[in-house]
């Protein structure tokens, strides 16, 4: 080997440098460690332990000194699997984007396009934006989109005028959106800022309006949550006085009573004339009454609601029940009720206030409202905000406004202490507080929200009030909330699988080619301690999957110094000198090595492009994995053992159990493929039987729903809760799967799947404890889905996608399948000069998929771990894909090498040869890439276990499909005669190419 100082060098560095950035993560998880034993499971004064080191040097190297943040943004990142934490894409409303460019226009056909653009995106792939424009398109009739009622209006004067075309509309609104949703991600970002989180990861996706946040490490998801979706509409109005509209309810109360005793006799005659068509009056009498009061209307609609009024003179109209506020909104909103209304108040906006803590009951007020339903005053004159205490020592919030604002402030709170009205402060459509004002008009623009705020609450709405507020709403279509004793139960499952698949490795090598064994092994280490030290150095996010990707790196791995021993060994067996010998067998296994490697690169870098999350994880360690795989095997294995033999060594490149094992074998693979072709058509026969009658277990990745992950104190039954659930008075419909021990459950549920919102979260989560109370044994609401360090029942994991972007995940898996198998098939094109080479490397790796979807088609039900079709399943088909392949590819190799060494031998004579010579290769990284994959599948944890499954068998299938599958439909579709010269005579140019 040439440069062997070069690769010392490179070699020491890079390992210095490796251990330099491990350092990091090793001081950061001391640091931990010291503030929960001074905390002692308090949470928040282990947070302040390490809030007051955070800017104190905590780290001396001697040549530079590093505070603990610093030590904390160099430290290893722990995914959400791992750490716990939220993760979450949010969707930012181009709908309302739309809306306001156009100053909420009332045009129809606007309108309508907006609908229908809604419509539309259930089952598109284009952005909002596109489908919206499709829809006008196909409406709009004479209307134009400059038109002054929809963006030629006094907003967008400067930019679109009446006379431009559609054409030329559309480029300014797309910049605008854009802008929008850059100044969404920008408040977002701001947001998490002020929050507070240690190494977060904010991202936009694409032009669709997504924005990806990472969390690790929150505690509080509920309150982080609340957070990212809140727009911080911050609005002021002023308020009537609740007495002027008691009449009025009680006008209102009468018109209802009247409208919906009038619908009811309407059904009643319907279903009279439905059900008889005898017509005599005594009859009709007898089922509606002569009195209407008779009629099952109760007497009171809004009255019957009513729980209490306000104070007099104050701004409370009445007070409802929390849950009933929806139906009176609807009562207070019909036409018919506002239009007994005097005209001069008529665009009275009714709102309802913050409730109490604990309370079930809401105040209703009556806000001054006008015809552009624009408040005298908004939130965007707000300069700074900060968390503060009130006269009665409770959290407010204080704000202070600019010059603008100041002078309108000034102005509302002198009218309000004139007429001893109130000014409501209102954020995102509720009153926060209407406070009277008592010493006459307030100057300077200082104001103050109180609200019954607890101290996180005001310290919340502060920091987004300075951050500002989102142009738009956005609502969360997928999350993933993980508890932080369960991300603990993940790393220790982790380094268990992690140790133990180690462990295997490094015998079995030893056990296998003795002394060069041991060498291989060195070079392992050395190949982890660079994965570990490039994952840090490039800031990548540890996950679960990623600690599974390393590991099968580390089995895979295996596979360069196997192909390299087993060249030797047959190097050595033709007579050659052991330095030859090396020589040539470091030499001939080049091609094979890279070839097998460039193909599984291929995969994994298709899947980082299509995954997220810990499936872009794993991907990122697999590729990560086989870059310094390849520089160990190839580099330091060599560099150690031409070291060795310089010294007089002697290696054997085996042991006395395992020197003559799979030599001289010569098996007749060609003559068995018929045999193999009738059991392959079989088993894929079974699974396309399987996948049309029995399915696949769709995980709500691809179907959308909620999951929660619910741990017991003692062993459930997966059917009752089932069956609990999925009563009409729950979820209607849910499904509870017993995930690894008896007392853990997997749940699952469509109810109101397409509503969004942290409010409907909190609902669903309230339903879901309420109907599992009876198994809980005293556990309480807060404990339920607290995120204590170490919580052992309770709600564990909570997952949610909503229907559109589980459309979205399952057309990128079929496209990253899909540009796998292609880019693949170019590939192998590329390399072997012949289609025939792709048509049975890419045969064989239908037939591994296929295999692999039979099986958990098949075996999903019965199953004693969770085998749904998620993300991290297609992540495993990938690597399935790309295991094959590189089991294929080391075989096209051996056959390209004997076409030009065994020019005189028959066709069939070089396959078969091709293969028994591989076969020690092929049988021996197999078996060790299945140990380390069962190490993870019995120590990994349940969250991996499907995943591993899916592995397994397709290492199983793979292994057997390179031998009876691949090369057999290669050799079947090269035709007799010229056909096999010509193919023989290309690969023999190509070997003689590659020579030269």
């Amino acid at each position: 080997m040439q440069n062997k100082g070069l690769v010392k060098l490179f070699a020491i560095l890079f390992g210095l440098v490796s251990i330099y950035q491990l350092s990091f993560t090793f001081k950061a998880n001391s640091i931990d460690e010291e503030a929960k034993v001074y905390a002692s499971g308090d949470a928040e004064r282990e947070r302040q332990y390490l809030d007051s080191i955070a800017n104190e040097n905590v780290y001396n190297l001697g040549i530079a000194e590093y505070t603990y943040n610093e030590v904390k943004e160099n430290a290893m990142n722990l995914g959400l699997d791992l750490k716990g934490g939220v993760n979450v894409i949010l969707q930012v409303s181009v709908k309302d984007i739309l809306k306001g460019l156009s100053n909420y226009s009332k045009d129809p056909v606007f309108n309508k396009a907006l609908d229908d653009a809604s419509e539309l995106q259930k089952n598109s792939q284009n952005t909002y934006l596109e489908d919206f424009f499709v829809s006008f398109d196909a409406i709009k009739g004479d209307t134009k989109l400059a038109s002054p009622d929809i963006f030629a209006n006094r907003t967008l004067s400067e930019e679109i005028t009446f006379d431009m075309s559609d054409d030329q509309v559309r480029p300014i609104i797309e910049r605008k959106i854009d802008e929008s949703i850059v100044s969404a991600f920008e408040v977002l970002r701001k947001r998490i800022d002020e929050f507070g989180v240690t190494s977060p990861n904010i991202q936009r996706l694409g032009s669709s309006g997504r924005i990806l946040v990472e969390l690790p490490g929150v505690k509080d998801a509920e309150r982080a949550t609340k957070l990212l979706q809140s727009t911080a509409q911050l609005e002021f109005w002023d308020a009537y006085k609740g007495e002027t509209f008691v009449g009025f309810l009680s006008q209102a109360n009468e018109l209802i009573k009247e409208i919906e005793a009038a619908e009811e006799e309407e059904v009643l005659l319907e279903e009279v004339v439905e059900e008889s068509i005898e017509t005599e009056d005594d009859k009709i009498a007898d089922l509606l009454g002569d009195d209407p009061d008779s009629l099952s209307v109760e007497s009171n609609p809004i009255g019957k609601l009513i729980r209490g009024f306000g104070y007099q003179g104050g701004p409370i109209v009445a007070q409802f029940a929390i849950k009933d506020k929806d139906q009176v909104l609807e009562y207070l909103n019909m036409p018919e009720v506002r239009a007994l209304i005097p005209a001069e108040m008529r665009d009275v906006k009714f709102l309802f206030g913050k409730p109490e803590k604990d309370s079930e009951i809401i105040d209703l007020y009556a806000l001054v409202g006008n015809r552009d339903n624009v408040p005298p005053l908004s939130g965007a004159v707000v300069t700074d905000a900060r968390q503060d205490f009130g006269p009665t020592s409770k959290p407010v919030v204080s704000m202070q406004m600019n010059a603008k604002g100041a002078k309108i402030w000034e102005e509302m709170t002198g009218k309000a202490f004139t007429q001893g009205s109130q000014i409501a402060i209102v954020l995102d459509n509720v009153v926060y507080s209407a406070p009277g004002v008592t010493t006459g008009a307030i100057s300077g623009g200082n104001s103050q929200i109180s609200g019954d705020f607890t101290l996180n609450e005001a310290t919340d709405l502060a920091n987004v009030l300075r951050a500002g507020k989102l142009p738009a709403s956005a609502d969360i279509i997928q999350s993933e909330v993980v508890g932080p004793s369960l991300g603990q139960e993940a790393i220790d499952s982790g380094k268990m699988s992690f140790m133990i698949a180690l462990v295997l490795v490094l015998l079995w090598m030893v056990f296998y080619y003795g002394k060069a064994g041991l060498f291989a092994d060195v070079a392992m280490a050395l190949n982890i301690l660079l994965i570990f030290g490039v994952l840090s150095g490039l800031g990548a996010v540890l996950t679960l999957p990623g600690i599974a990707g390393i590991v099968l790196t580390i089995g895979m791995s295996v596979d360069a110094n196997v192909l390299i021993f087993e060249r030797i060994r047959e190097e050595l067996t033709k007579g050659k000198g052991q330095k030859e010998s090396i020589q040539d067998g470091f030499s001939n296994a080049l091609s094979s090595i890279l070839d097998a490697n460039i193909t599984t690169g291929l995969t994994a870098l298709i899947l980082f492009i299509f995954g997220t999350g810990p499936i872009k994880g794993f991907a990122t360690t697999l590729l990560i994995g086989i870059a310094t795989s390849l520089f160990t095997a190839i580099f330091i294995t060599r560099l150690i053992v031409d070291w060795y033999v310089g010294r007089g060594g002697k290696l054997d490149f085996s042991t006395g159990i395992t020197k003559n094992l799979f030599r001289n074998i010569n098996i007749d693979f060609l003559k068995k493929r018929k045999v193999a072709y009738i059991f392959s058509g079989i088993l894929i026969v079974l699974s396309l039987g399987s996948l049309f009658t029995n399915g696949l277990d769709q995980g709500v990745d691809f179907v959308g729903g909620r999951t929660y992950q619910v741990r017991f104190a003692q062993d459930v039954s997966s059917s009752e809760i089932t069956s609990t659930l999925s009563a009409p008075e729950v979820f209607g419909s849910a499904d509870a799967k017993t995930f690894g021990s008896s007392n853990q459950l997997k749940i699952t549920t469509k109810f109101k799947v397409d509503e969004t919102g942290a409010e409907v979260d909190e609902e669903i989560r309230q339903t879901l404890f309420t109907a599992l109370l009876p198994h809980l044994e005293g556990v309480t609401y807060e404990d339920f889905i607290s995120d204590d360090d170490h919580k052992t029942v309770g709600l564990m994991k909570y997952y949610k996608v909503s229907p559109t972007i589980a459309d979205d995940i399952k057309k990128a898996s079929f496209w990253a399948i899909l540009g796998s198998l292609v880019v693949v098939f170019l590939y192998i094109l590329f390399r072997f000069k012949r289609w025939q080479f792709s048509l049975g490397a890419v045969a064989a790796v239908f037939h591994d998929v296929l295999i692999v979807l039979g099986v958990f088609s098949l075996t999903y039900k019965f199953m004693p771990f969770t085998m749904e079709i998620d993300q991290a399943f297609i992540a495993a088909i990938l690597t399935v894909i790309g295991y094959s392949l590189n089991d294929t590819v080391v075989v096209f190799d051996r056959i390209r090498e004997f076409f030009n060494e065994h020019t005189t031998w028959p066709f069939d004579k070089v396959i078969n040869a091709s293969l028994s010579s591989t076969l020690s290769r092929t049988l021996n990284t197999s078996l060790t890439t299945l140990v380390v994959l069962l190490a993870i599948f019995i120590f990994g944890g349940d969250s991996i276990r499907g995943f591993m499954f899916a592995l397994i068998i397709g290492v199983i299938v793979g292994t057997y499909s390179s031998l009876f599958i691949a090369t057999p439909i290669m050799y079947d579709s090269v035709k007799k005669g010229d056909a096999k010269d010509s193919l023989k005579h290309k690969i023999s140019e190509e070997v003689e190419e590659a020579k030269a």
